[in-house]
């Protein structure tokens, strides 16, 4: 009997527990870690910080669904990986003992990288429902007192939809509220032109995301390095193809949400550079295993992709739903392969499916593979893609309740589109 342990109980580590649980059936044990008794589903953040959504709507706990399904569940938190032990020490100072260890802890936000970054300085974040939810409170002062708006995402960041999609949240909100023409708007990012987003762009991202840019009267800083933020104004410089400064920009603003660097969680980045990379995310092969532990997977967010080429600036390569749990179920193949004496044989897709909503419309892509050159790059704008959010988001906490692993409602989205040949 083998005991598989995963750490993080988020959009990987809660797939990969069910479909541990499905393939490899009631002899071995599972154990879920997590620093958090709730799930809640991220990609809804930006609509708790316009206040479109609440807590309730997109949060549950999870210990009861877990139980259900013989999954055993502490929210104690990893305080230490011992990979040469095969042990995780808790937060509660208890020891637990593994066969297989799953990595699916999501990012440490490195607000401390920049100073006046973050909710401890001067600018909001949506990265966790706790930040989202202080955000719509920031939210409903300042609409009473409208000035400048920022937003953005840092040198270094991984994720760069969220920031677009506040971005145009924002300024659907303000027009409703007949509140714009007093509010101007920049958008502020690493990425060297807009609608990169990470990726080298998806088809014409770039003409798309200006042109709604250009549209909505928001103007835009690229190849901006983020330098420090006070209370009313932070200060950017724009830099050329070397890297070198070309322009200081100082930018007022009232209100200003800016997306930050990622890094691996502590417990992650102290297993050693032989195990994860400078930033602290955890190597992976192309079965999702570690390079030195073979007993040890890695999930989503956490782990090492190199970024895309040609940017002067760090630009992060983000990890999207479809492919984080892909890599889920390619962990629990090939688990269930090394507990049955096999060489692994299952890779994750690294397609991507990403829906934007932008206020009054949204965007789809999908990118097969995810980094280029590609055999898909598929663009579609319209207002159906915020409905596809949203039933994408009831979808998912649905058959997170439900425990299943399977990720259909990607797959019928994929038929829909025409592209249900895409991995």
């Amino acid at each position: 009997m083998a005991h598989i342990i995963i750490i993080g109980a988020s959009t990987g580590g809660l797939p990969a527990a069910y479909e541990a649980r499905d393939v490899l059936g009631s002899e071995h044990t599972i154990t879920v870690v997590s620093n958090t008794p709730i799930f809640h589903f991220v990609p809804s953040n930006p609509w708790v910080a316009i206040g479109s959504r609440k807590r309730k709507d997109i949060s549950f706990y999870l210990e009861s669904y877990l139980t259900a399904k013989n999954i055993a569940f502490s929210a104690a938190g990893v305080t230490e990986i011992q990979p040469d032990n095969n042990r995780i020490l808790l937060g509660d100072g208890s020891l637990l003992n593994y066969d297989f260890l799953i990595v699916a802890t999501g990012p440490k936000l490195a607000f401390d990288e920049i100073e006046g970054l973050g909710p401890a300085g001067f600018t909001h974040s949506i990265c966790t429902i706790d930040h989202a939810e202080a955000t719509y409170k920031s939210w409903q002062e300042f609409i009473k007192n409208p000035g400048p708006i920022v937003v953005g995402a840092v040198q270094g960041a991984s994720c760069y939809g969220p920031a677009y999609e506040y971005a145009l949240i924002l300024n659907h909100a303000l027009r409703k509220a007949k509140i714009r023409d007093r509010v101007p708007m920049t958008f502020v990012t690493s990425e060297p032109y807009i609608g990169h987003l990470g990726l080298g762009g998806v088809g014409d991202s770039k003409g798309l995301l200006e042109s709604e840019f250009r549209h909505n009267d928001i103007k835009w800083i690229t190849n901006a390095k983020l330098i420090k933020v006070d209370a009313d104004k932070m200060i950017v410089e724009q830099v050329n193809e070397q890297a070198e400064t070309m322009n200081t920009h100082e930018l007022p603003f009232a209100f200003s949400m800016m997306l930050p660097a990622f890094k691996g969680v502590d417990c992650v980045a102290n297993m050693g550079e032989d195990v994860v990379n400078p930033r602290g995310f955890i190597k992976v092969d192309e079965f999702q295993r570690n390079p030195k532990y073979a007993n040890i997977y890695g999930v989503g967010v956490c782990i090492a992709i190199p970024p895309v080429g040609g940017s002067p600036l760090t630009v992060g390569v983000p990890k999207t739903g479809y492919m984080i749990e892909s890599m889920a179920k390619a962990s629990v193949s090939n688990i269930k392969a090394a507990i049955e004496g096999k060489e692994p044989s299952t890779r994750a897709s690294w397609d991507a499916i990403c829906l934007a909503d932008m206020g009054n419309t949204g965007a789809a892509f999908v990118a097969s593979p995810q980094i280029p050159p590609r055999n898909v790059a598929w663009l579609k704008k319209g207002k159906w893609v915020h409905y596809a959010k949203v039933g994408f988001e009831k979808y998912f906490i649905y058959k997170m309740k439900k425990g299943v692993a399977e990720p259909a409602f990607e797959k019928h989205l994929l038929k829909l589109m025409g592209l249900a040949k895409t991995k």
